[in-house]
């Protein structure tokens, strides 16, 4: 297949030094090199100190080949860029590797069973945590209450998440250490729910849920490594190269120093702090710099409002299931235009959660008048971030590429919350929700994620969301909103160079080409010709980072 890449690979391969000699090649495979949206070429890929040497025809690349190098064997499977995920909780997600699984929990007694079996072996006062339940699998969709599961955990404080971690269940023992009663005050911006009485019965939401995480033991620094080195190990598995560790803490940069120190680190991690502690981080980056670019902090998280799926999202028209109520506000306008006006001012990136549709209305609007107020010396490349931009306006669409604000978007929601957000907010509000055709038909900057813990991790899965909006209870099969679907192509593009451009890192990772980082994934099918609802069946065989090779199946 010489002719395929023609003078095209030869110039790349020339304009990488071919003289040197490569530490790795990858043969036998069909390479997309995410450059463009165009489908992939059989080809191959050399690697020599970290990045790509050369890519293109399979007899000229693998000429390259120093007599110490590692031949890799794709077996006609898909060689792209890694999988950057640009939007996890991701030391969370190590945590939770390590605690007790409730997402698929089909039915309260499950729930209330899995939790009475975790519990059994804990020691006296031992917290549980975690969970990731899912109330919409029960029938009627009932929030679970702290009576339900008092009597199988009676020796230790419960506080499991929803899989959105926008509300929580608490036991009755998590109230007495967090000191919590019925005289306990809502705190603006969450909710407590409570009895007729005034009792609470378990559930909190948004801003409420601190009134329990801050009785929370603080996890050590050797718990923390060790929640990182499993979310690491788990990433590799999946072909994720590269993170957005959003809502991220001090702690949790600590930890990823310690393990980049040690060698460990076997992804690009870009950490986002809070936004209302940008004088601090601002403080931080000016005195130690920002980072490198295999751990840096990203910039800054807040957050308009909540979630869909706990009705704390913030819409313009109450929801159609919750007569008058339209969901609430976690930050007030006065904070988020201070806090996103000082930072940008201090030359920090900003990043802001958006569920409903006011939520991103009010956000963009915010986005956009810092930057005019802001560009009066000229514009300035900020790439603001919209996290999730779930529920959008059809007229605020096109203002994504105006301003220009990226859409970190994270596909396997629409699968997943398209199971019952028609009955929470009608057909005709879903039609723009996730809405990535329009988006890239508007020419919105695009970058997909997970959201993990909230979605699993696996990327393909996402693609898979993307490309088919195939809900999870198989009741869409020719996809939920389907005008909405886009090509694998664009899928990829949002996990690779989408991501990268994202972090402003589009020069240095997130295609494949000389002098680009080695950041590589050898997937076992190709994406691209096999059908579209198969590709959750595909596997990753290889992940490269940096030109090391951190895992092989």
């Amino acid at each position: 297949m010489r002719a395929a890449w023609g003078v095209v690979a030869l110039s790349l391969a020339l304009a990488a030094g071919c003289s040197k000699p490569a530490d790795i090649v990858i043969v036998n495979g069909v390479v997309w090199t995410g450059a463009s949206s165009g489908n992939p070429q059989p080809g191959a890929v050399a690697i020599k100190d970290g990045k790509i040497l050369a890519v293109g025809d399979s007899a000229e690349v693998a000429g390259r080949a120093g007599r110490a190098a590692e031949i890799i064997d794709a077996r006609g499977g898909l060689v792209m860029p890694g999988f950057a995920d640009g939007h996890t909780h991701f030391i969370d997600g190590g945590f939770q590797l390590a605690s007790v699984d409730l997402r698929d929990a089909a039915t309260p007694a499950e729930f209330v069973r899995r939790l009475g079996a975790y519990a059994a072996p804990l020691r006296p006062g031992e917290w549980i945590t975690g969970g990731d339940w899912d109330h919409e699998l029960w029938s009627g969709a009932p929030l679970p209450r702290r009576s339900w599961i008092d009597s199988v955990t009676p020796r230790n404080p419960v506080f499991v998440n929803r899989l959105d971690g926008h509300m929580a269940l608490a036991n009755s023992a998590a109230l007495r250490a967090a000191g919590v009663t019925r005289e306990t005050a809502t705190p603006p911006g969450g909710e407590i729910v409570r009895d007729r009485a005034g009792e609470p019965l378990g559930i909190f939401k948004d801003q409420a849920m601190n009134l329990i995480w801050d009785a929370v033991p603080e996890a050590s620094p050797e718990q923390h490594d060790s929640a990182l080195a499993r979310a690491l190990a788990h990433a590799a598995s999946l072909g994720v190269t590269a993170t957005a560790h959003v809502s991220a803490s001090w702690e949790d940069w600590a930890s990823y120093r310690r393990l980049k120190d040690a060698g460990r680190l076997t992804l690009r991690a870009a950490l986002f702090l809070p936004l209302d502690r940008w004088r601090e981080v601002a403080d931080t980056v000016a005195r130690s710099g920002a980072g490198d670019d295999v751990l840096w902090i990203g910039g800054l998280k807040g957050y308009v409002d909540g979630s869909a799926g706990s009705r704390t999202a913030y819409f313009f028209e109450p929801f159609a299931d919750s007569a008058g109520y339209a969901g609430l506000m976690q930050t007030s306008e006065a904070d988020l235009r201070a806090w996103i006006g000082g930072a940008d001012s201090a030359g920090l990136r900003v990043a802001v959660h958006g569920i409903g549709d006011r939520a991103n209305a009010l956000l963009l609007e915010i986005f956009d008048s810092v930057s005019q107020a802001h560009n009066v010396d000229g514009p300035r490349d900020r790439r603001f971030r919209n996290e999730h931009a779930q529920h959008l306006r059809s007229q605020d669409i096109a203002r994504f590429a105006r301003i220009p604000v990226v859409a970190s978007m994270q596909p396997y929601h629409a699968v997943d919350d398209g199971r019952w957000l028609d009955k929470r907010i009608g057909r005709e509000r879903s039609r723009t929700t996730y809405a990535f055709r329009d988006l890239i038909d508007a020419g919105a900057p695009l970058a997909f994620g997970s959201d993990w813990t909230v979605a699993p991790l696996d990327p393909l899965l996402g693609v898979h969301a993307a490309v088919t909006r195939r809900t999870l209870d198989g009741k869409h099969p020719d996809g939920w909103i389907p005008e909405q679907k886009i090509t694998v192509a664009e899928a990829l593009r949002a996990y690779t160079a989408g991501n990268a451009w994202a972090l402003f890192a589009e020069r240095k990772w997130g295609t494949i080409a000389p002098g680009y980082y080695a950041d590589v994934v050898v997937v076992d099918r190709n994406l691209f010709t096999m059908p579209p609802e198969d590709i959750p069946q595909a596997k990753v065989t290889h992940t490269i980072v940096g030109g090391r090779v951190v895992y092989r199946r």
